[in-house]
């Protein structure tokens, strides 16, 4: 009977804000829901958000292996199948410059927002091979990862850690048969808290858990494999149907998006027009003094 149920869909950080977005988005889509989070307060709450729906939670600490394995074994005892994971972890960082603030706090700042993708990729990726099945794997990673955020240096750091790890396990990944991708927000989220101050470009939360769950529908699509996947606002998906632009390394100017390298040639036509102006210009005046 396992094999006539329809795959579930893990969200781990269900109860963090691009998490409870990656939860409604599966469960307005008809996708039954195993949410995972530290909170079981929160989930609680998650619960009655959502009553009705096919959802189950589970409290779990990824903090650490033991955590891992302890979470492994309640999803073995479920006997469905799934898939894929939408994992939404991570903690908000502490704004401030680096140079101020102890090594302390980049190390608690990575901790929280690095490991515990490595510690739930290490025991959910052979549980996901397990299954038989092509399952997919998308890790949420927030702005910082390529340019610095200016006044969120720990949170910088750590982001383009999350891109280095996202590559590796990309890469090992594949020996499980779980396509492991990192979709990467270059902006905070726009959420109903703060969009009286939000900018116009910041993509929407609930954006970014449809897009997160677009990728895990489509992990078998070779046209979208990359292993880092950047989704940049809302308003470039009005004019393009995905919105999410795969990420190059060869060479500075590919780790540049479009926009800006358009503006950087922009920029360089109009110092040189005005140079060869201002060259111009110079030149007609000492020929008239003489």
């Amino acid at each position: 009977m396992t094999g006539m149920m329809k795959p579930a869909i893990l969200v781990l950080g269900a109860t963090g804000t691009v998490g409870r977005a990656a939860v409604k988005a599966a469960i307005e889509a008809g996708w039954p829901v195993v949410a995972v989070a530290r909170d079981r307060q929160e989930l609680s709450i998650l619960d009655r958000q959502f009553r009705g729906a096919d959802l189950r939670t589970l409290a779990a600490n990824l903090a650490n292996d033991t955590g891992a394995i302890a979470l492994v074994a309640e999803l073995k005892r479920i006997a469905r199948p799934f898939l894929g994971v939408v994992a939404a972890l991570g903690a908000d960082g502490k704004r401030g410059r680096l140079i101020d603030q102890s090594p302390e706090e980049l190390r608690r700042d990575f901790d929280e927002a690095v490991l515990p993708h490595l510690v739930a990729a290490r025991h959910l990726l052979p549980w996901l091979a397990e299954s038989g099945r092509n399952c997919g794997y998308v890790m949420i990673g927030g702005p910082g990862g390529r340019n610095p955020w200016a006044g969120y240096g720990h949170r910088s750091i750590s982001a383009a850690a999350l891109r280095m790890l996202a590559r590796v396990l990309h890469d090992e990944a594949r020996a499980h048969a779980v396509r492991l991708q990192l979709l990467e927000i270059d902006s905070p989220a726009r959420t109903t808290a703060n969009e009286k101050h939000a900018c116009q470009g910041w993509p929407c939360v609930d954006h970014i858990g449809r897009k997160a769950l677009e990728l895990l529908r489509h992990r078998n699509d070779t046209r979208c494999s990359q292993a880092i996947l950047t989704l940049e606002s809302d308003n470039t998906a009005q004019s393009a149907p995905t919105q999410i632009q795969p990420q190059e390394t060869q060479g500075d100017a590919s780790a540049l998006p479009a926009r800006c390298l358009q503006d950087v040639h922009k920029l360089l036509e109009t110092v040189t027009t005005r140079f060869s102006s201002s060259n111009t210009a110079a030149n007609k005046t000492q020929e008239r003094s003489r």
